[in-house]
């Protein structure tokens, strides 16, 4: 469901994108290019269609994301985090084994030696 999803959100991204660029600022984009009198839709409803479509879009675009988190996959959720366990699996330093402080007798023996 999770990639259902997040092909969804790409979609609407896509679609968002693509209707936000027809728009002009100054008010052409899509409605200046249909300048004919016999238009079904005036160049002021087209603008309101763009508006409202980017209104839309938008909404199922935050809609869409809120709703991917619902489904995000959780293998094995872990009760602590990952720092947690790092410490957890350090050892005591108390409990370290000790290295020998003094010099062993042997020593003496092995300068002769060389």
């Amino acid at each position: 469901m999770y990639a259902f999803i997040t092909v969804l959100i790409f979609i609407v991204c896509i679609l968002l994108v693509l209707l936000v660029l027809v728009q002009n600022s100054k008010g052409g984009g899509l409605a200046s290019s249909f300048s004919s009198s016999n238009q079904v839709m005036g160049v002021r409803k087209t603008t309101d269609f763009l508006e409202k479509g980017t209104w839309i879009l938008a909404t199922v675009l935050v809609v869409l994301c809120i709703s991917a988190t619902a489904f995000l996959p959780r293998h094995g959720v872990q009760a602590k985090s990952a720092i947690e366990q790092q410490i957890q699996g350090v050892q005591d330093p108390s409990a370290l084994p000790t290295f020998p402080q003094s010099v062993p007798q042997n020593s003496k023996d092995s300068s002769k030696a060389k």
